[in-house]
């Protein structure tokens, strides 16, 4: 039988840095052909554009195949288990997949997934890898008041969660076989303890923890982990074992479709504000600026934004200002719409 073909799952929750660990294994591979499957939560592929854009060699169009507007923990036998297979049946098939999930998808159907019977002799989870945006720990976005539901806990061992932000969290944290706090630059010595506090609660105890800035983890670090994560999932306890039904109905995402803009440094500004304003999750997208020849790709986490020019615009290309807003499913998106269309205004 041929060696089986490792699957690296990274998940995380939106914004902690998942694209660019990617990214940085793209462009440190050393000639080892790695294929990507990427998982969007709205239908504007941010993050695949992105890694398209990259300018590595070694990383093909053909090489990332993109699934938007869904979750791939809730479409397992319609949408992850054909793309899997297409990449396994090419004459020359990829010697790793590296699947990035949307940053609200649950890692453990996908692990489960491999035990699909056209799936389980061909592939392996080599490990399941979780970025955690250490600045967003440090500042309780997981828990509104971490105080207050630590002592609701200890008062009452009945509560589990307080806020689906939290649980995912917890389900994201306690699959992982590594864990990589990221954007360290963000973190002063005073919140380390607290944070990686906060991370152990809920991770295996086998799970390695390393911190890194930028996604810079070496692919030695932590493609080849020999998991085996399918033959493993009793250590990986799931909310959703008792088979309950995972949706997403506590989140909600918007797309907007603007023209140029004059200035990528206003919008980003008007954006930021509008962030803090309609208490935003997410923002991502690709600016058109007037008089540029390249696009800006805009990131932002609550109001946390940064951007930069990435690649010039294509021929076949319609020149204009595409952003994805991904906030709780109670947020005022008509009051969003007016706000971010009036930046173009």
């Amino acid at each position: 039988m041929a060696q089986k073909v490792p699957v690296t799952v990274v998940t995380g929750f939106l914004g902690a840095g998942k694209t660019s660990l990617i990214r940085h294994w793209l462009e440190n591979a050393g000639g080892r052909r790695i294929a990507l499957i990427v998982n969007e939560f709205g239908d504007v592929g941010v993050d695949g554009e992105i890694l398209r854009g990259c300018g590595i060699e070694s990383c093909s169009d053909d090489d990332i195949m993109e699934l938007a507007n869904g979750c791939l923990c809730c479409t397992v036998a319609d949408d992850f288990v054909p793309t899997l297979e297409a990449l396994l049946d090419r004459d020359n098939p990829p010697e790793h997949i590296v699947i990035e999930t949307s940053g609200l998808a649950l890692p453990k159907p996908l692990v489960k997934a491999v035990d699909w019977p056209t799936l389980r002799p061909r592939v392996t989870v080599d490990g399941v890898v979780t970025v955690v945006d250490g600045r967003a720990v440090a500042d309780g976005l997981f828990a509104p008041d971490p105080v207050a539901v630590q002592a609701a806990r200890e008062a009452d061992d009945a509560l589990d969660h307080e806020t689906p932000l939290e649980e995912l969290f917890e389900e994201q944290l306690g699959c992982a076989d590594l864990i990589i706090i990221n954007k360290t630059d963000l973190i002063g010595d005073a919140d380390w303890s607290d944070i990686e506090g906060r991370v152990r609660e809920d991770a295996r105890a086998s799970a390695g923890l390393i911190k890194s800035t930028y996604g810079a983890v070496p692919p030695a670090v932590a493609l080849g982990l020999d998991a085996a994560a399918e033959d493993d999932l009793d250590s990986r306890p799931s909310h959703h074992d008792d088979g309950q039904e995972h949706d997403h109905e506590d989140f909600d995402s918007r797309v907007f479709h603007l023209g140029e803009m004059q200035s990528e440094a206003a919008f980003q500004a008007a954006l930021e504000q509008i962030a803090g304003d309609f208490s935003l999750l997410r923002a991502k997208g690709f600016i058109a600026v007037e008089g540029k020849p390249r696009r800006f790709a805009l990131q932002g986490v609550g109001t946390r934004f940064q951007g930069y020019f990435d690649r010039e615009w294509r021929d076949d290309e319609t020149r204009g200002t595409a952003i994805v807003c991904i906030g709780e499913h109670d947020l005022d998106w008509a009051g969003l719409a007016d706000a971010v269309n009036g930046i173009a205004a």
